[in-house]
Formats: C-alpha cells, structure tokens, sequence
C-alpha cells in the first residue's frame, strides 16, 4: 500500500502542512512578542515618571477643588450680605403692617373729633387705640417693664433722681417712674426712668 492508498481509505492521514505557513505563523508570533516587549518597556518608563506625573495629576485635582470652593466660599458671602441688606431694608415692614390699623384708628378718631364737642368721647376713643397699640406690641414681643415698688435693678432701671428721708423699707426700691421701659423677646430695648429711695 502506498501513501495514496491509506489517504483514499482514511486509515491513516498525514499531516501535511506547507512549510510556508509555518513560517507565518513563527514570524507573527514573534511579532506579537515584540510587540508586547515595547509595551512592556513603554510601562517601565511610565513607572518610572508615573510619581512625578502622578503627583502633578493630584496638585490640579487639588487645586481644581480649592478654586470651587473658593467660588462657592464667594457666592455664600455675596448672597448673605444681599440678604442682610433686605433683612435691614425690609426688616420692620411686620411690625409697620401690624402698626398700621392703629394709623388708622388715629385717623379716624380726628375726624370724628371735629364733629364732637364732648371730650369724655374723645378720651374714650384715645383709651382704645391705646389699649389696641399695646396689644399689637405685645404680639410682636414688646413687654412693658414693671417698676412700680419693685426693687431698684440697674439690668432693666436708670436712676434719674435719688429721692431721701424716705425710710428703711423704701431704701433702693423704685419710688417713681418717670419714663415707661420696654423688652423685646427679653431683651431690654429702652431702660425705665425712675427715681429710686436713699
């Protein structure tokens, strides 16, 4: 039998492969490895400047972030101070809307003053809008500071006159108010006017 004869039967097959296309595939190969060598290399010297590159990165990331916030830091500052002007502009405009009935009540009350002759009328009405103001300021958080025979406290009283001889039990207590003081949430925004005992 001859080689021809055991390849038509399928017995036996030899492999027959040109020498030409081994020679592709060796010459690719090696390509390939060659290529993967300079890459290798090109990563070598990466590493080797990657601290310095690595480090220039993070000193622009950071710097990046410093001027966003800086930029951030300037627009709170500019948006706060726009908003304290308002609040300073328009801060009273609660406390004139709520002031304002009384404006009117005033008005009013001269009106009808000129068509009347009789004062106890006249005081009747004052006595209203005062009573009305007082609640109106008492709603906004204004208090009236009690001095009648209180103790003499220089947090909430201003002494504006001594008044002797007026014995053991009235020694530093409040004898007279001469001018009404007033709180505002607490705070003392117009100290009493009295005279104290000696």
């Amino acid at each position: 039998m001859t080689e021809k004869d055991i390849n038509i039967e399928g017995e036996e097959t030899l492999d027959e492969t040109p020498l030409e296309e081994t020679d592709k595939e060796s010459a690719e190969n090696t390509a390939e490895e060659a290529a993967a060598d300079t890459q290798e290399e090109e990563k070598e010297e990466a590493e080797e400047k990657d601290p310095l590159v690595k480090a220039q990165e993070e000193i622009e990331e950071l710097k990046d972030k410093w001027l966003r916030s800086v930029a951030e830091f300037e627009n709170y500052r500019k948006r706060t101070l726009k908003e304290r002007a308002e609040l300073i502009l328009n801060g009273g405009e609660k406390v004139i809307t709520a002031i304002l009935p009384i404006l009117d009540d005033m008005e009013r009350a001269i009106e009808n003053g000129a068509k009347t002759d009789d004062p106890e009328v006249l005081r009747e009405g004052m006595t209203l809008i005062h009573q009305k103001f007082l609640k109106i300021l008492e709603a906004q958080g204004v208090s009236k500071i009690e001095s009648k025979d209180a103790d003499f406290d220089t947090d909430v009283h201003e002494a504006v006159a001594m008044v002797p001889g007026m014995g053991d039990d009235k020694k530093g207590k409040v004898i007279d108010c001469l001018q009404e003081g007033y709180k505002l949430n607490d705070k003392v925004i117009r100290h009493a006017k009295v005279a104290v005992g000696q």
